[in-house]
């Protein structure tokens, strides 16, 4: 992870990755944040934060292992939308990857619910301020 300053204050930038898993009828998979973290109770995209040494790509393969107990290959992710946003004392970038393709049926290890959503109805959920503004760029893509 790397630092940044805003302002006077030193600030550490959080890289996170997810996927915007889309079925054959064009809905998202989105998992609710588990209580006893931030944001507790948000639907967001699965993923999560890349570790030292590993790609984007690696880090969601892992998180989406863990996450959902899926299976998915580097060559099925596509880079799609990032957003930018502050996030308590650092700020986080997360870089949105399109996946239409994985192996396993998506089930919730980590998350106390899943669910799939049509983009449009996506905009009617709670969701964290940096996954919100991925909804509109999403819809253009699926």
């Amino acid at each position: 992870m790397a630092n940044f300053r805003e302002g006077r204050v030193e600030k550490k930038l959080v890289l996170v990755v997810a996927a915007a898993l889309v079925d054959a009828d064009g809905r998202i998979l989105l998992q609710q944040r588990p209580q006893g973290k931030s944001l507790a109770g948000l639907w967001e995209f699965p993923g999560g934060k890349i570790e030292t040494g590993e790609t984007p790509e690696d880090a969601l393969i892992r998180e989406l292992k863990e996450e959902l107990g899926i299976s998915v290959s580097s060559a099925c992710l596509a880079p799609g939308p990032f957003a930018s946003a502050p996030i308590d004392n650092s700020h986080l970038v997360l870089m949105l990857f399109l996946c239409r393709k994985w192996d396993g049926i998506p089930r919730a290890i980590e998350a106390p619910a899943i669910g799939w959503y049509r983009p449009l109805e996506m905009h009617a959920l709670a969701m964290p301020p940096a996954d919100r503004p991925l909804i509109g760029l999403i819809e253009a893509l699926v």
